[in-house]
């Protein structure tokens, strides 16, 4: 199997492409780029970076995978963008997607059956988390999905590890609520092998059957739209889902 990964929803750009044969090493490349707002403009020369690396092109990739949230708005945006776009240019191109909390989960390789509690930065003091015990590569149980929680909320969660890429005033208040190994900022964030790694894991990465109707989960409204909403005291139309 071929796999295209693509994580979209962080400051940190991601592209990652695997190559599993029965009876042949595992093939890998990957390749990141950091920069806000510059997702659009190099997401797909990283694309073509990763796959002439393996000697692969586009038709011969069997799945393509995305993280599809919560994260950046924008981010989100050019990846679901994009994964449309590659899936109807290759109609044989399955789509599976899983979210950035659990990636992030499996990018830090914790010990066989851990329970990891994973938070990011939801703005406006909160944060987005989900807790999941892992026995990679076999499988995922999600033990709470993801959601927007404050600190305090999540002080009965009693995970093994914490991984946490949020403001320092956050972490540091959680950290002392739960008193776990804690990992934080840039080995917290998300890569494209990690969710590739997802694809074909019981409870890991999920399949998208209706790929033209599929949305990613954003978790809540963009900053404009919730400052709109609040001025005039109602949603806008077709407005993204919100966290459960």
């Amino acid at each position: 199997m071929i796999a295209l990964a693509l994580e979209t929803t962080t400051d940190r750009l991601s592209v990652a492409a695997r190559w599993t044969r029965p009876g042949e090493p595992l093939r890998e490349a990957a390749r990141d780029f950091d920069g806000a707002r510059m997702h659009a403009a190099r997401l797909f020369p990283l694309v073509g970076a990763v796959l002439d690396e393996l000697g692969i092109t586009l038709q011969e990739v069997d799945v393509l995978a995305l993280a599809d949230g919560p994260g950046s708005f924008t981010g989100l945006r050019v990846g679901a963008a994009a994964a449309k776009a590659l899936v109807r240019a290759c109609p044989r191109l399955a789509l599976w997607t899983a979210s950035t909390l659990l990636v992030r989960a499996a990018g830090v390789m914790p010990p066989h059956g851990a329970r990891v509690l994973v938070v990011t930065s939801a703005l406006r003091g909160e944060l987005y988390a989900a807790t999941y015990r892992l026995d990679l590569p076999n499988t995922v149980e999600t033990l709470r999905p993801p959601a927007v929680a404050l600190p305090e909320a999540l002080q009965r969660e009693a995970p093994d590890l914490l991984v946490a890429d949020a403001p320092d005033r956050l972490v540091d208040r959680l950290g002392d609520l739960l008193a776990v190994p804690l990992i934080r900022g840039v080995p917290a964030r998300p890569s494209a092998l990690a969710l590739a790694g997802l694809i074909g894991v019981a409870g890991g990465a999920e399949p998208i059957p209706d790929r033209d109707r599929w949305e990613p989960f954003y978790g809540r409204p963009a900053e404009a739209q919730a400052r709109w909403e609040t001025q005039h005291g109602r949603p806008l139309p077709d407005s993204p889902p919100r966290a459960p």
